[in-house]
């Protein structure tokens, strides 16, 4: 019984140590919009601060509009094309000079699973632009070497979705037959929605009080 009871207190302990490693999100989210559904995901700049506002700032601008995903390798990873050389419709100079930008590779002790997002780049570790992975699966090998800056928080339906494609293999890149379109994207913030929604229930209820004060009032002081 002791033995038992002190392996579980170590399993307990551990857990609670690796969950409490697990960096924040921030209230920001980011939805892509693609033609086989949402993918939902949200940032962490407590560890790679600069990847996340550059990426932040290519939403902004629409620099993912009809971008898409150039890879999708079944239980690995699904990679967003560079946005200068992967959209349909060209950029204006705005889009254009940020997507140029390259990003100081931000390398952490985060791992990479499944629903990380982390920033492609060439073999100059600050060489990451607008590129990055969806982790389908647990990928030790990428841990220390790619900048992780967020997770997916919904969607995984879609890309469970995208990981049923046909593909093709094109040197060391499995891609999809068919283009995955990133239509459109948007971004919204978790904090400022709730706060809406809290403000709405509290003027309901206001409204109704004031209603039955005065039904009260007209009872009493008719």
């Amino acid at each position: 019984m002791k033995i038992l009871w002190w392996v579980s207190l170590v399993f307990v302990i551990t857990n609670v140590g690796a969950l409490a490693e697990e960096p924040q999100l921030n209230s920001p989210r980011v939805v892509f919009q693609t033609n086989y559904g949402d993918i939902e995901f949200g940032f962490y700049p407590s560890v790679a601060p600069k990847t996340v506002y550059h990426i932040f700032e290519l939403v902004r601008l629409g620099c993912y509009n009809t971008n898409h995903f150039f890879r999708v390798d079944r239980g690995f990873v699904a990679q967003v094309a560079d946005v200068a050389s992967g959209r349909s419709a060209p950029m204006n100079e705005e889009q254009r000079k940020e997507a140029e930008k390259t990003i100081v590779g931000e390398f952490s002790d985060v791992k990479h699973v499944r629903g990380i997002l982390s920033m492609g780049r060439y073999s100059d570790p600050d060489s990451a632009q607008s590129s990055f992975s969806i982790l389908l699966g647990d990928a030790p090998h990428l841990d220390g070497q790619y900048a992780i800056f967020g997770k997916v928080t919904k969607g995984d339906e879609t890309l469970r979705k995208l990981e049923e494609l046909p593909t093709r293999r094109e040197g060391i890149f499995v891609m999809p037959v068919e283009r995955v379109t990133i239509f459109s994207s948007y971004y919204y913030d978790t904090v400022l929605e709730s706060c809406e929604r809290e403000r709405g229930i509290l003027k309901r209820r206001l409204a109704a009080s004031a209603v039955e004060i005065e039904r009260q009032r007209m009872k009493c002081f008719p």
